[in-house]
C-alpha cells in the first residue's frame, strides 16, 4: 500500500487562452506531483483555454458573469457551487479578469492562490511591464501569492526574476517574463498543495 498523500483536486479559472493553465496541466501528469488539475471554469463562453483544457482529458465549466450584470457575488456563488460539485480543494486563477469579493476571498481564504506578473509588492494592478520599464528598475519577473481582499496584496509563496534589458519595450519584457511565469505556477501549487506552503494569518509558512 502506498504511503503518498492523495492528490489535491485543483480548480482554474480562466478568462482566455488559459497559457498557464496548460503549463500547470502538463506538470500535474507527472506521477510524483502533487496536485490534479480536476477542473477549468471561464466566465466567458468559448475562450481557447476551454478547448486546451479538454484536450488533457480536464474536465470544463462555463459560468457566465454577464447575465448577473452588476451582481458580483451571485456570479461567484453560482462559480462556488460547481467548484463545491467538483470537490476542488485549492483554486487557482490563471488569466481569470474578474475582480473577487470579499466573500468569495473568505470563502477560499488559504486556499486560493493567483499569479501576478511583477516582484511584488512592486507594480499591483494591470500594466505592470510597462510599470516596471518607466520606473527603470533592473530586475523585473512574476511572483505567485494567496489571495486576500486587496488587490495583489497577498502573502508571495514564490518569485522568480528576469532582468530588464536594454531596448526592451513592453513585449519583450512580458514574454520573457511568461516563460517564468510557465515555471513558476506549477512549482508554487506544488509547495500549497503538498502542504509545503501554508497560509496561516498574513504570512506564508513553510515546512
Amino acid at each position: 500500500m502506498s504511503d503518498a498523500l492523495p492528490r489535491k483536486r485543483v480548480g482554474v479559472l480562466i478568462s482566455g487562452r488559459g497559457s498557464n493553465m496548460v503549463s500547470l496541466a502538463e506538470a500535474a501528469q507527472a506521477p510524483d506531483y502533487p496536485a490534479e488539475i480536476a477542473l477549468v471554469i471561464s466566465n466567458i463562453p468559448d475562450v481557447a483555454g476551454l478547448d486546451r483544457a479538454r484536450g488533457f482529458g480536464i474536465a470544463t465549466a462555463t459560468v457566465d458573469h454577464r447575465p448577473f450584470g452588476k451582481d458580483r457575488e451571485a456570479f461567484e456563488r453560482a462559480v462556488d457551487e460547481v467548484l463545491r460539485v467538483n470537490q476542488i480543494e485549492l483554486l487557482v486563477l490563471a488569466g481569470f479578469m474578474r475582480i473577487l469579493t470579499p466573500w468569495f476571498v473568505a470563502r477560499w481564504e488559504g486556499r486560493m492562490i493567483n499569479i501576478h506578473p511583477s516582484l511584488l509588492p512592486l507594480f499591483k494592478g494591470t500594466h505592470t511591464h510597462r510599470q516596471a520599464l518607466e520606473a527603470g528598475v533592473t530586475e523585473h519577473g512574476c511572483s505567485v501569492h494567496f489571495v486576500v481582499p486587496e488587490l495583489d496584496a497577498g502573502p508571495v509563496i514564490l518569485q522568480a526574476k528576469v532582468p530588464v534589458q536594454p531596448g526592451d519595450d513592453e513585449e519583450t519584457l512580458a514574454k520573457r517574463v511568461l516563460v517564468e511565469e510557465h515555471k513558476l505556477y506549477p512549482a508554487a501549487v506544488a509547495e500549497v498543495a503538498s502542504g509545503r506552503a501554508k497560509l496561516e494569518g498574513s504570512v506564508v509558512i513553510r515546512r
